[in-house]
Protein backbone atom coordinates (compact mmCIF):
# COMPACT_ATOMS: atom_id res chain seq x y z
CA UNK A 1 0.00 0.00 0.00
CA UNK A 2 3.11 2.25 -0.39
CA UNK A 3 2.22 3.71 -3.29
CA UNK A 4 -0.35 6.10 -2.02
CA UNK A 5 0.60 8.49 0.72
CA UNK A 6 -1.09 10.00 3.83
CA UNK A 7 -2.57 12.63 2.05
CA UNK A 8 -4.00 10.28 -0.75
CA UNK A 9 -5.59 8.56 1.80
CA UNK A 10 -7.45 11.15 3.13
CA UNK A 11 -8.67 11.80 -0.36
CA UNK A 12 -9.40 8.28 -0.59
CA UNK A 13 -11.70 7.90 2.53
CA UNK A 14 -13.29 11.57 2.06
CA UNK A 15 -15.11 10.34 -1.20
CA UNK A 16 -16.05 7.13 -0.07
CA UNK A 17 -17.95 8.90 2.86
CA UNK A 18 -18.95 11.35 0.58
CA UNK A 19 -20.34 8.42 -2.04
CA UNK A 20 -22.40 6.22 0.83
CA UNK A 21 -23.70 9.59 2.06
CA UNK A 22 -24.96 10.90 -0.79
CA UNK A 23 -26.67 7.44 -1.70
CA UNK A 24 -28.48 7.03 1.58
CA UNK A 25 -29.74 10.81 1.87
CA UNK A 26 -31.43 11.23 -1.77
CA UNK A 27 -32.71 6.87 -1.24
CA UNK A 28 -35.87 5.94 -1.87
CA UNK A 29 -38.60 5.72 0.43
CA UNK A 30 -41.17 2.53 0.78
CA UNK A 31 -44.54 4.97 0.51
CA UNK A 32 -43.11 5.27 -2.99
CA UNK A 33 -43.37 1.45 -3.86
CA UNK A 34 -41.37 -0.34 -6.85
CA UNK A 35 -41.51 2.78 -9.14
CA UNK A 36 -40.31 5.34 -6.32
CA UNK A 37 -37.48 2.00 -4.85
CA UNK A 38 -36.28 1.11 -8.80
CA UNK A 39 -37.30 4.19 -10.77
CA UNK A 40 -36.45 7.53 -8.64
CA UNK A 41 -40.10 7.94 -8.36
CA UNK A 42 -40.02 8.76 -12.21
CA UNK A 43 -38.33 12.07 -11.19
CA UNK A 44 -35.23 12.21 -13.14
CA UNK A 45 -33.73 15.21 -14.85
CA UNK A 46 -32.50 13.86 -18.34
CA UNK A 47 -28.91 15.29 -17.32
CA UNK A 48 -29.19 13.22 -14.19
CA UNK A 49 -30.61 9.95 -15.71
CA UNK A 50 -28.28 10.35 -19.13
CA UNK A 51 -24.94 11.03 -16.54
CA UNK A 52 -26.35 7.66 -14.86
CA UNK A 53 -26.09 5.60 -17.78
CA UNK A 54 -22.44 6.87 -18.92
CA UNK A 55 -21.37 6.22 -15.49
CA UNK A 56 -22.64 2.69 -14.90
CA UNK A 57 -20.78 2.04 -18.51
CA UNK A 58 -18.06 3.32 -17.10
CA UNK A 59 -16.84 0.76 -15.20
CA UNK A 60 -13.34 0.27 -14.00
CA UNK A 61 -12.00 -2.51 -16.81
CA UNK A 62 -12.50 0.21 -19.33
CA UNK A 63 -9.86 2.58 -19.86
CA UNK A 64 -7.91 -1.04 -19.25
CA UNK A 65 -9.94 -2.81 -22.37
CA UNK A 66 -8.77 0.80 -24.47
CA UNK A 67 -5.28 0.54 -23.51
CA UNK A 68 -5.06 -2.89 -24.75
CA UNK A 69 -6.88 -2.21 -28.06
CA UNK A 70 -4.40 0.85 -28.39
CA UNK A 71 -1.41 -1.57 -28.11
CA UNK A 72 -2.83 -3.66 -30.46
CA UNK A 73 -4.23 -1.89 -32.84
CA UNK A 74 -3.88 2.04 -32.23
CA UNK A 75 -6.80 4.36 -32.45
CA UNK A 76 -8.69 2.29 -34.76
CA UNK A 77 -8.94 -0.51 -32.45
CA UNK A 78 -11.55 1.08 -31.13
CA UNK A 79 -14.30 0.39 -33.75
CA UNK A 80 -14.60 -2.68 -31.87
CA UNK A 81 -17.22 -0.66 -30.03
CA UNK A 82 -17.81 2.83 -31.91
CA UNK A 83 -19.83 0.83 -34.50
CA UNK A 84 -22.18 0.39 -31.79
CA UNK A 85 -23.04 3.86 -31.83
CA UNK A 86 -25.73 3.19 -34.32
CA UNK A 87 -27.73 1.43 -32.60
CA UNK A 88 -27.64 3.48 -29.38
CA UNK A 89 -29.03 6.43 -31.52
CA UNK A 90 -31.59 4.13 -32.82
CA UNK A 91 -32.59 3.60 -29.09
CA UNK A 92 -32.84 7.49 -28.18
CA UNK A 93 -34.65 8.70 -31.70
CA UNK A 94 -37.31 5.09 -31.88
CA UNK A 95 -37.50 3.68 -28.24
CA UNK A 96 -37.06 6.04 -25.77
CA UNK A 97 -40.39 7.95 -26.07
CA UNK A 98 -41.82 4.49 -25.95
CA UNK A 99 -40.15 3.19 -22.86
CA UNK A 100 -40.90 6.00 -20.75
CA UNK A 101 -44.64 5.92 -22.42
CA UNK A 102 -45.67 2.33 -20.92
CA UNK A 103 -45.13 3.66 -17.43
CA UNK A 104 -44.01 0.18 -16.22
CA UNK A 105 -41.13 -0.89 -13.54
CA UNK A 106 -39.11 -3.31 -15.84
CA UNK A 107 -38.24 -3.92 -19.33
CA UNK A 108 -39.86 -7.16 -18.41
CA UNK A 109 -42.55 -6.42 -17.62
CA UNK A 110 -43.36 -5.04 -21.30
CA UNK A 111 -43.74 -8.78 -22.14
CA UNK A 112 -47.25 -9.30 -20.61
CA UNK A 113 -47.99 -5.51 -21.75
CA UNK A 114 -47.18 -6.52 -25.17
CA UNK A 115 -47.93 -10.56 -25.35
CA UNK A 116 -50.62 -12.88 -24.01
CA UNK A 117 -50.79 -16.61 -23.77
CA UNK A 118 -48.94 -18.69 -20.90
CA UNK A 119 -45.85 -18.55 -23.11
CA UNK A 120 -45.64 -14.55 -22.04
CA UNK A 121 -46.35 -15.70 -18.58
CA UNK A 122 -42.93 -18.01 -19.05
CA UNK A 123 -41.17 -15.70 -21.07
CA UNK A 124 -41.02 -13.19 -18.40
CA UNK A 125 -39.87 -15.71 -15.46
CA UNK A 126 -37.51 -16.97 -17.53
CA UNK A 127 -35.50 -13.80 -18.34
CA UNK A 128 -36.16 -12.36 -14.53
CA UNK A 129 -33.69 -15.59 -13.62
CA UNK A 130 -31.81 -15.48 -16.45
CA UNK A 131 -30.95 -11.71 -16.43
CA UNK A 132 -31.97 -10.54 -13.18
CA UNK A 133 -29.68 -13.76 -11.65
CA UNK A 134 -27.66 -15.44 -13.86
CA UNK A 135 -26.74 -12.56 -16.56
CA UNK A 136 -25.70 -10.03 -13.52
CA UNK A 137 -23.56 -11.79 -11.74
CA UNK A 138 -21.75 -12.85 -14.77
CA UNK A 139 -21.32 -8.74 -15.21
CA UNK A 140 -20.30 -7.96 -11.72
CA UNK A 141 -17.70 -10.95 -12.02
CA UNK A 142 -15.85 -9.12 -14.89
CA UNK A 143 -16.15 -5.71 -13.05
CA UNK A 144 -15.24 -7.64 -10.32
CA UNK A 145 -11.93 -8.96 -11.92
CA UNK A 146 -11.06 -5.76 -13.14
CA UNK A 147 -10.85 -4.17 -10.05
CA UNK A 148 -8.64 -7.07 -8.96
CA UNK A 149 -6.26 -6.43 -11.40
CA UNK A 150 -6.08 -2.76 -10.59
CA UNK A 151 -5.43 -3.28 -7.02
CA UNK A 152 -2.72 -6.05 -7.96
CA UNK A 153 -0.62 -4.22 -10.63
CA UNK A 154 -1.59 -0.49 -8.54
CA UNK A 155 -0.49 -1.52 -4.51
CA UNK A 156 1.49 -4.49 -5.77
CA UNK A 157 -0.04 -7.20 -3.76
CA UNK A 158 -0.90 -10.99 -4.37
CA UNK A 159 -4.29 -12.13 -5.85
CA UNK A 160 -5.89 -13.23 -2.51
CA UNK A 161 -5.31 -9.85 -0.52
CA UNK A 162 -6.74 -7.42 -3.91
CA UNK A 163 -10.02 -10.11 -3.47
CA UNK A 164 -10.76 -9.62 -0.28
CA UNK A 165 -10.40 -6.41 -0.47
CA UNK A 166 -12.61 -6.14 -4.15
CA UNK A 167 -15.27 -7.97 -1.97
CA UNK A 168 -15.04 -5.86 0.72
CA UNK A 169 -15.89 -2.89 -1.53
CA UNK A 170 -18.68 -4.65 -3.22
CA UNK A 171 -20.35 -5.43 0.38
CA UNK A 172 -20.06 -1.29 0.87
CA UNK A 173 -21.54 -0.88 -2.58
CA UNK A 174 -24.51 -3.25 -1.72
CA UNK A 175 -25.81 -1.23 1.76
CA UNK A 176 -25.91 1.81 -0.04
CA UNK A 177 -27.47 -0.11 -3.15
CA UNK A 178 -29.84 -1.85 -1.06
CA UNK A 179 -30.93 0.94 1.03
CA UNK A 180 -30.65 4.19 -1.42
CA UNK A 181 -32.71 3.27 -4.42
CA UNK A 182 -32.38 4.25 -8.13
CA UNK A 183 -32.31 7.84 -6.75
CA UNK A 184 -29.82 7.70 -4.27
CA UNK A 185 -27.67 5.79 -6.71
CA UNK A 186 -28.53 7.85 -9.41
CA UNK A 187 -27.05 11.15 -7.43
CA UNK A 188 -24.31 9.39 -6.84
CA UNK A 189 -23.17 8.47 -10.03
CA UNK A 190 -23.36 11.74 -10.85
CA UNK A 191 -20.76 12.72 -8.61
CA UNK A 192 -18.49 9.65 -9.19
CA UNK A 193 -18.48 10.44 -12.95
CA UNK A 194 -17.27 13.57 -12.59
CA UNK A 195 -14.36 12.47 -10.09
CA UNK A 196 -13.99 9.46 -12.61
CA UNK A 197 -13.47 11.60 -16.11
CA UNK A 198 -11.26 14.41 -13.75
CA UNK A 199 -8.91 11.84 -12.70
CA UNK A 200 -8.82 10.52 -16.11
CA UNK A 201 -8.14 14.06 -17.97
CA UNK A 202 -5.98 15.25 -15.13
CA UNK A 203 -3.75 11.69 -16.08
CA UNK A 204 -3.89 12.30 -19.88
CA UNK A 205 -2.54 16.00 -19.48
CA UNK A 206 0.03 14.27 -16.78
CA UNK A 207 1.15 11.76 -18.86
CA UNK A 208 1.28 13.35 -22.35
CA UNK A 209 3.45 16.54 -21.28
CA UNK A 210 6.20 13.91 -19.24
CA UNK A 211 9.58 14.76 -20.90
CA UNK A 212 9.72 10.97 -22.01
CA UNK A 213 6.83 11.88 -24.21
CA UNK A 214 6.88 15.15 -25.09
CA UNK A 215 3.54 16.35 -25.41
CA UNK A 216 1.47 15.63 -28.47
CA UNK A 217 4.39 16.57 -30.99
CA UNK A 218 6.39 14.40 -29.47
CA UNK A 219 3.57 11.54 -28.96
CA UNK A 220 3.34 11.45 -32.76
CA UNK A 221 6.99 11.81 -33.65
CA UNK A 222 7.48 8.50 -31.48
CA UNK A 223 4.88 5.97 -32.31
CA UNK A 224 4.11 4.77 -36.04
CA UNK A 225 1.66 6.77 -37.92
CA UNK A 226 -0.72 3.84 -38.06
CA UNK A 227 -1.39 3.99 -34.35
CA UNK A 228 -3.03 7.45 -35.00
CA UNK A 229 -5.00 6.00 -37.85
CA UNK A 230 -9.16 6.86 -36.88
CA UNK A 231 -10.24 4.06 -39.16
CA UNK A 232 -9.82 0.79 -39.62
CA UNK A 233 -8.56 -0.75 -43.16
CA UNK A 234 -10.77 -3.24 -45.52
CA UNK A 235 -8.80 -6.42 -46.18
CA UNK A 236 -9.39 -10.20 -47.25
CA UNK A 237 -8.64 -11.59 -43.50
CA UNK A 238 -9.24 -9.64 -40.57
CA UNK A 239 -6.35 -8.62 -38.42
CA UNK A 240 -6.67 -9.39 -34.75
CA UNK A 241 -2.70 -9.01 -33.79
CA UNK A 242 -0.59 -6.39 -33.96
CA UNK A 243 -1.19 -3.71 -36.33
CA UNK A 244 -3.72 -1.18 -37.99
CA UNK A 245 -7.15 -2.75 -37.11
CA UNK A 246 -8.30 -4.58 -40.33
CA UNK A 247 -11.56 -6.07 -41.03
CA UNK A 248 -12.33 -8.31 -43.86
CA UNK A 249 -15.26 -7.46 -45.91
CA UNK A 250 -17.65 -10.04 -43.81
CA UNK A 251 -16.27 -9.06 -40.64
CA UNK A 252 -16.90 -5.37 -41.88
CA UNK A 253 -20.39 -5.96 -43.22
CA UNK A 254 -20.86 -7.69 -39.50
CA UNK A 255 -19.97 -4.45 -37.88
CA UNK A 256 -21.45 -1.82 -39.37
CA UNK A 257 -24.17 -3.24 -41.07
CA UNK A 258 -25.75 -6.12 -38.88
CA UNK A 259 -24.04 -5.69 -35.03
CA UNK A 260 -25.41 -2.82 -33.92
CA UNK A 261 -29.05 -4.19 -34.31
CA UNK A 262 -29.34 -7.58 -34.51
CA UNK A 263 -26.62 -9.30 -31.74
CA UNK A 264 -28.56 -8.71 -27.92
CA UNK A 265 -25.72 -8.49 -25.11
CA UNK A 266 -25.89 -6.31 -21.48
CA UNK A 267 -25.77 -2.68 -22.97
CA UNK A 268 -26.28 -3.21 -25.90
CA UNK A 269 -30.03 -4.09 -26.30
CA UNK A 270 -31.49 -3.19 -29.39
CA UNK A 271 -34.45 -1.08 -28.78
CA UNK A 272 -32.88 -0.26 -25.04
CA UNK A 273 -33.28 -2.48 -22.50
CA UNK A 274 -31.29 -3.34 -18.58
CA UNK A 275 -30.13 -0.78 -17.07
CA UNK A 276 -30.61 1.71 -20.11
CA UNK A 277 -34.63 1.32 -20.18
CA UNK A 278 -34.32 1.54 -16.54
CA UNK A 279 -33.01 5.38 -16.97
CA UNK A 280 -35.19 6.10 -19.59
CA UNK A 281 -38.29 5.01 -17.71
CA UNK A 282 -37.22 6.70 -14.68
CA UNK A 283 -37.44 10.49 -16.63
CA UNK A 284 -39.47 13.34 -15.56
CA UNK A 285 -41.09 12.87 -18.83
CA UNK A 286 -40.99 11.52 -22.31
CA UNK A 287 -38.46 14.53 -23.64
CA UNK A 288 -36.67 13.76 -20.81
CA UNK A 289 -36.49 10.58 -21.63
CA UNK A 290 -35.18 11.00 -25.31
CA UNK A 291 -32.42 14.27 -23.54
CA UNK A 292 -31.13 11.25 -21.50
CA UNK A 293 -30.23 9.05 -23.89
CA UNK A 294 -28.79 11.10 -26.24
CA UNK A 295 -26.50 12.75 -24.00
CA UNK A 296 -25.86 8.93 -22.89
CA UNK A 297 -24.77 8.58 -26.75
CA UNK A 298 -22.53 12.16 -27.29
CA UNK A 299 -20.68 10.97 -24.00
CA UNK A 300 -20.35 7.71 -23.76
CA UNK A 301 -18.49 7.80 -27.43
CA UNK A 302 -16.92 11.25 -27.80
CA UNK A 303 -16.20 12.48 -24.25
CA UNK A 304 -15.27 9.54 -22.68
CA UNK A 305 -12.45 7.94 -24.68
CA UNK A 306 -10.06 10.35 -25.44
CA UNK A 307 -8.18 10.69 -22.29
CA UNK A 308 -7.88 6.82 -21.91
CA UNK A 309 -6.76 7.03 -26.16
CA UNK A 310 -3.69 9.56 -24.79
CA UNK A 311 -3.06 7.40 -21.70
CA UNK A 312 -2.58 4.32 -23.70
CA UNK A 313 -0.78 5.98 -26.55
CA UNK A 314 1.67 7.56 -24.25
CA UNK A 315 1.91 4.04 -22.22
CA UNK A 316 3.57 2.54 -25.40
CA UNK A 317 6.19 4.97 -24.92
CA UNK A 318 6.84 4.31 -21.13
CA UNK A 319 6.42 1.12 -21.05
CA UNK A 320 7.97 -0.20 -24.30
CA UNK A 321 8.55 -3.31 -23.21
CA UNK A 322 5.36 -4.38 -21.28
CA UNK A 323 4.12 -7.71 -23.19
CA UNK A 324 0.78 -7.26 -25.39
CA UNK A 325 -0.93 -9.81 -23.20
CA UNK A 326 -0.31 -7.96 -20.32
CA UNK A 327 -0.59 -4.07 -22.03
CA UNK A 328 -3.89 -2.77 -20.45
CA UNK A 329 -1.65 -2.57 -16.89
CA UNK A 330 -0.07 0.36 -18.91
CA UNK A 331 -2.92 2.56 -17.48
CA UNK A 332 -2.28 1.50 -14.48
CA UNK A 333 0.86 2.04 -14.48
CA UNK A 334 0.57 5.57 -15.46
CA UNK A 335 -1.51 6.67 -12.47
CA UNK A 336 1.00 4.60 -9.74
CA UNK A 337 4.19 5.95 -11.06
CA UNK A 338 3.97 9.48 -12.44
CA UNK A 339 0.88 10.97 -10.27
CA UNK A 340 1.76 13.61 -7.42
CA UNK A 341 0.63 13.08 -4.43
CA UNK A 342 -3.19 13.84 -3.57
CA UNK A 343 -3.91 13.42 -7.05
CA UNK A 344 -2.82 9.87 -6.82
CA UNK A 345 -5.70 9.02 -4.06
CA UNK A 346 -8.12 10.89 -6.37
CA UNK A 347 -7.42 9.06 -9.74
CA UNK A 348 -7.82 5.97 -7.33
CA UNK A 349 -10.88 7.25 -6.04
CA UNK A 350 -11.61 7.55 -10.11
CA UNK A 351 -11.17 4.18 -10.48
CA UNK A 352 -13.24 3.29 -7.34
CA UNK A 353 -16.20 5.55 -8.89
CA UNK A 354 -16.45 3.93 -11.78
CA UNK A 355 -16.77 0.41 -10.13
CA UNK A 356 -19.06 2.04 -7.19
CA UNK A 357 -21.30 3.32 -10.30
CA UNK A 358 -21.44 0.12 -12.26
CA UNK A 359 -21.90 -2.67 -9.41
CA UNK A 360 -24.60 -0.01 -7.72
CA UNK A 361 -26.67 -0.19 -10.91
CA UNK A 362 -26.57 -3.71 -12.05
CA UNK A 363 -27.14 -4.74 -8.00
CA UNK A 364 -30.35 -2.45 -8.48
CA UNK A 365 -31.12 -3.75 -11.85
CA UNK A 366 -30.65 -7.34 -11.58
CA UNK A 367 -33.50 -6.35 -8.35
CA UNK A 368 -35.68 -4.71 -9.74
CA UNK A 369 -36.69 -8.31 -12.02
CA UNK A 370 -36.47 -10.31 -9.44
CA UNK A 371 -38.31 -8.41 -7.06
CA UNK A 372 -40.71 -6.78 -9.63
CA UNK A 373 -41.05 -9.66 -12.42
CA UNK A 374 -40.95 -13.21 -9.77
CA UNK A 375 -41.20 -12.11 -6.26
CA UNK A 376 -44.31 -9.78 -6.92
CA UNK A 377 -46.14 -11.60 -10.58
CA UNK A 378 -45.53 -15.28 -8.83
CA UNK A 379 -45.20 -15.46 -5.10
CA UNK A 380 -47.12 -11.87 -3.73
CA UNK A 381 -48.87 -10.46 -6.30
CA UNK A 382 -50.94 -8.73 -3.40
CA UNK A 383 -48.19 -7.50 -0.84
CA UNK A 384 -48.08 -3.72 0.03
CA UNK A 385 -45.34 -1.48 -1.08
CA UNK A 386 -43.44 -1.56 1.91
CA UNK A 387 -43.04 -5.55 1.41
CA UNK A 388 -41.68 -5.02 -2.28
CA UNK A 389 -39.15 -2.50 -1.43
CA UNK A 390 -38.20 -4.69 1.66
CA UNK A 391 -37.84 -7.53 -0.63
CA UNK A 392 -36.10 -6.01 -2.88
CA UNK A 393 -33.59 -4.49 -0.44
CA UNK A 394 -32.71 -8.12 0.59
CA UNK A 395 -32.73 -9.74 -3.00
CA UNK A 396 -30.18 -6.78 -3.34
CA UNK A 397 -27.71 -8.43 -0.48
CA UNK A 398 -28.83 -11.72 -1.89
CA UNK A 399 -27.44 -11.10 -5.36
CA UNK A 400 -24.25 -9.68 -3.64
CA UNK A 401 -23.54 -12.66 -2.04
CA UNK A 402 -24.04 -14.84 -5.12
CA UNK A 403 -21.50 -12.33 -7.00
CA UNK A 404 -18.93 -12.91 -4.38
CA UNK A 405 -19.46 -16.39 -5.46
CA UNK A 406 -19.08 -15.87 -9.23
CA UNK A 407 -16.08 -13.54 -8.67
CA UNK A 408 -14.19 -16.50 -7.72
CA UNK A 409 -14.79 -18.77 -10.63
CA UNK A 410 -13.14 -15.74 -12.75
CA UNK A 411 -12.24 -18.84 -15.48
CA UNK A 412 -15.85 -19.99 -15.71
CA UNK A 413 -17.03 -16.26 -15.82
CA UNK A 414 -15.28 -15.11 -18.77
CA UNK A 415 -16.15 -18.75 -20.71
CA UNK A 416 -19.73 -17.70 -19.69
CA UNK A 417 -19.60 -14.40 -21.13
CA UNK A 418 -18.02 -15.57 -24.27
CA UNK A 419 -21.21 -17.84 -24.34
CA UNK A 420 -23.57 -14.85 -23.84
CA UNK A 421 -22.57 -12.76 -26.18
CA UNK A 422 -22.49 -15.40 -28.97
CA UNK A 423 -25.71 -16.77 -27.66
CA UNK A 424 -27.46 -13.15 -28.47
CA UNK A 425 -26.87 -13.18 -32.19
CA UNK A 426 -29.91 -12.37 -34.23
CA UNK A 427 -32.45 -11.56 -31.24
CA UNK A 428 -32.12 -7.90 -31.63
CA UNK A 429 -34.81 -7.33 -34.16
CA UNK A 430 -37.57 -9.39 -32.78
CA UNK A 431 -36.74 -6.75 -29.87
CA UNK A 432 -37.32 -3.62 -32.18
CA UNK A 433 -39.94 -4.74 -34.23
CA UNK A 434 -41.91 -5.70 -31.24
CA UNK A 435 -43.01 -2.14 -30.51
CA UNK A 436 -43.61 -1.50 -34.55
CA UNK A 437 -45.42 -4.40 -36.09
CA UNK A 438 -48.35 -5.92 -34.39
CA UNK A 439 -47.94 -9.74 -35.78
CA UNK A 440 -44.85 -10.49 -32.93
CA UNK A 441 -45.41 -12.30 -30.34
CA UNK A 442 -44.59 -14.34 -27.58
CA UNK A 443 -43.14 -17.30 -29.41
CA UNK A 444 -41.47 -14.93 -32.08
CA UNK A 445 -39.65 -13.85 -29.06
CA UNK A 446 -38.79 -16.87 -27.41
CA UNK A 447 -37.95 -18.67 -30.41
CA UNK A 448 -35.26 -16.30 -31.18
CA UNK A 449 -34.03 -16.17 -27.87
CA UNK A 450 -33.38 -19.83 -27.71
CA UNK A 451 -32.30 -20.36 -32.07
CA UNK A 452 -29.04 -18.60 -31.25
CA UNK A 453 -27.99 -21.31 -28.68
CA UNK A 454 -28.62 -23.80 -31.23
CA UNK A 455 -26.84 -22.29 -33.67
CA UNK A 456 -23.67 -21.58 -31.29
CA UNK A 457 -23.52 -24.92 -30.38
CA UNK A 458 -23.90 -26.60 -34.25
CA UNK A 459 -21.42 -23.48 -35.31
CA UNK A 460 -18.74 -24.66 -32.16
CA UNK A 461 -18.58 -28.55 -32.65
CA UNK A 462 -20.17 -30.97 -35.76
CA UNK A 463 -20.03 -28.04 -38.29
CA UNK A 464 -16.37 -26.65 -37.21
CA UNK A 465 -14.77 -29.27 -38.41
CA UNK A 466 -15.92 -29.15 -41.69
CA UNK A 467 -15.86 -25.03 -42.45
CA UNK A 468 -12.58 -23.19 -43.42
CA UNK A 469 -10.64 -21.14 -40.54
CA UNK A 470 -11.35 -18.58 -42.74
CA UNK A 471 -14.93 -18.82 -42.39
CA UNK A 472 -14.78 -17.52 -38.76
CA UNK A 473 -12.23 -14.57 -39.20
CA UNK A 474 -14.45 -13.37 -41.77
CA UNK A 475 -17.75 -13.47 -38.57
CA UNK A 476 -18.86 -15.98 -41.22
CA UNK A 477 -20.12 -17.91 -37.91
CA UNK A 478 -22.45 -14.61 -36.52
CA UNK A 479 -23.59 -13.63 -40.11
CA UNK A 480 -25.08 -17.57 -40.59
CA UNK A 481 -26.39 -17.60 -36.72
CA UNK A 482 -28.37 -13.92 -37.36
CA UNK A 483 -29.68 -15.45 -40.70
CA UNK A 484 -30.39 -18.92 -38.91
CA UNK A 485 -32.20 -17.16 -36.00
CA UNK A 486 -34.44 -14.66 -38.41
CA UNK A 487 -35.93 -17.36 -40.39
CA UNK A 488 -36.72 -19.65 -37.33
CA UNK A 489 -39.02 -16.55 -35.52
CA UNK A 490 -39.95 -15.63 -38.92
CA UNK A 491 -41.39 -18.81 -39.58
CA UNK A 492 -42.64 -19.30 -36.30
CA UNK A 493 -44.71 -15.89 -35.90
CA UNK A 494 -46.40 -17.08 -38.84
CA UNK A 495 -47.42 -20.54 -37.68
CA UNK A 496 -48.14 -19.52 -34.31
CA UNK A 497 -51.09 -17.52 -33.38
CA UNK A 498 -51.18 -13.77 -32.66
CA UNK A 499 -51.31 -11.86 -29.62
CA UNK A 500 -54.76 -11.60 -28.44
CA UNK A 501 -56.65 -8.68 -30.33
CA UNK A 502 -57.79 -7.09 -27.03
CA UNK A 503 -54.40 -6.62 -25.61
CA UNK A 504 -53.13 -5.26 -29.21
CA UNK A 505 -55.82 -2.68 -28.48
CA UNK A 506 -55.33 -1.57 -25.25
CA UNK A 507 -51.09 -1.61 -26.11
CA UNK A 508 -52.03 0.60 -29.14
CA UNK A 509 -54.10 2.77 -27.30
CA UNK A 510 -51.13 3.01 -24.19
CA UNK A 511 -47.90 3.28 -26.23
CA UNK A 512 -49.11 4.77 -30.07
CA UNK A 513 -45.90 3.56 -31.94
CA UNK A 514 -45.32 4.21 -35.48
CA UNK A 515 -44.95 1.41 -38.34
CA UNK A 516 -47.04 -1.74 -38.76
CA UNK A 517 -50.09 -1.26 -36.54
CA UNK A 518 -52.87 -0.63 -39.37
CA UNK A 519 -55.42 -2.84 -37.99
CA UNK A 520 -55.64 -1.22 -34.45
CA UNK A 521 -55.03 2.15 -35.52
CA UNK A 522 -58.85 4.26 -35.40
CA UNK A 523 -59.56 4.85 -38.65
CA UNK A 524 -60.01 8.90 -38.43
CA UNK A 525 -56.16 9.12 -37.66
CA UNK A 526 -53.56 9.29 -40.23
CA UNK A 527 -50.81 7.11 -39.85
CA UNK A 528 -47.60 8.96 -38.82
CA UNK A 529 -44.49 8.74 -40.90
CA UNK A 530 -41.65 7.50 -39.29
CA UNK A 531 -39.43 9.36 -41.95
CA UNK A 532 -38.48 12.50 -39.16
CA UNK A 533 -37.58 9.71 -37.24
CA UNK A 534 -35.26 8.21 -39.66
CA UNK A 535 -33.70 11.76 -40.41
CA UNK A 536 -33.37 12.08 -37.12
CA UNK A 537 -31.31 8.79 -36.54
CA UNK A 538 -29.00 9.34 -39.41
CA UNK A 539 -28.39 12.79 -38.03
CA UNK A 540 -27.63 11.63 -35.03
CA UNK A 541 -25.03 9.22 -35.70
CA UNK A 542 -23.42 11.68 -38.04
CA UNK A 543 -23.40 13.54 -34.85
CA UNK A 544 -21.78 11.54 -32.55
CA UNK A 545 -19.10 10.56 -35.34
CA UNK A 546 -18.25 14.14 -36.32
CA UNK A 547 -17.78 14.84 -32.68
CA UNK A 548 -15.53 12.01 -32.27
CA UNK A 549 -13.41 12.93 -35.02
CA UNK A 550 -13.16 16.43 -34.39
CA UNK A 551 -12.11 16.13 -30.99
CA UNK A 552 -9.67 13.23 -31.77
CA UNK A 553 -8.12 15.89 -34.68
CA UNK A 554 -7.94 18.95 -32.15
CA UNK A 555 -6.21 17.29 -29.28
CA UNK A 556 -3.65 15.55 -32.05
CA UNK A 557 -3.35 18.89 -33.65
CA UNK A 558 -4.17 17.83 -37.36
CA UNK A 559 -6.11 21.75 -38.09
CA UNK A 560 -7.07 20.77 -41.51
CA UNK A 561 -9.03 17.30 -40.59
CA UNK A 562 -10.55 19.21 -36.99
CA UNK A 563 -11.81 22.01 -39.23
CA UNK A 564 -13.46 19.77 -41.49
CA UNK A 565 -14.73 17.49 -38.55
CA UNK A 566 -16.23 20.39 -36.98
CA UNK A 567 -17.83 21.56 -40.23
CA UNK A 568 -19.89 17.96 -40.59
CA UNK A 569 -20.41 18.59 -36.71
CA UNK A 570 -22.28 21.68 -36.97
CA UNK A 571 -23.97 20.00 -40.56
CA UNK A 572 -25.19 17.29 -38.34
CA UNK A 573 -26.55 19.32 -35.48
CA UNK A 574 -28.94 21.69 -38.13
CA UNK A 575 -30.48 18.57 -39.53
CA UNK A 576 -30.89 16.70 -36.16
CA UNK A 577 -32.48 19.61 -34.41
CA UNK A 578 -34.40 20.19 -37.59
CA UNK A 579 -35.57 16.31 -37.25
CA UNK A 580 -36.26 16.69 -33.78
CA UNK A 581 -38.91 18.94 -34.26
CA UNK A 582 -40.46 17.80 -37.14
CA UNK A 583 -41.15 14.64 -35.12
CA UNK A 584 -42.18 16.33 -31.99
CA UNK A 585 -39.22 14.59 -29.71
CA UNK A 586 -38.79 18.30 -28.73
CA UNK A 587 -41.00 21.38 -27.63
CA UNK A 588 -41.95 23.63 -30.14
CA UNK A 589 -41.06 26.47 -28.28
Amino acid sequence: MEHLSTLDWWVVGFFMVLFVGLGLYFRGKPEGGLAGFFLGGRKLPWYIAGVSMVATTFAADTPLWVTEKIAQHGISGNWLWWNMAIGGMLTTFFFARLWRRAEIITELEMLELRYSGPVAVFLRGLRAVYLGLFMNVVIIGWVNAALISILEVFFDIPYDTAFYFCLAAMFLVAIYSSVAGLLGIAITDFVQFIIAMSGSIILAIVVINLPEVGGISGLKEQLPAWRLDFFPEINSLSNFTVGTFSLSAGAFFSYIVLQWWASWYPGNEPGGGGYISQRMMSAKNEEHAVYSSLFFQIAHYCLRPWPWILVGLAALILYPDLPLEESRKGFVFAMRDHLPSGLKGLLFVGFLSAYMSTISTQLNWGSSYLTNDLYRRFFRPNASNRNYVAAGRIITLLIMLVAMFSTAQIGMIDEAAQFLIASGAGLGMVLILRWYWWRINAWSELSATLAPLLAWALLKYPLKTYLPESFYQQNGDFIATVLFTTVVWLVVTFLTKATDDQLLKDFYAKIRPQGFWKPYRNNEEPPKSTASLFGAWLSGVALVYTTLFALGSWILGEQQEALAWSAGFLIALLFLRFFMKRSDLISQE
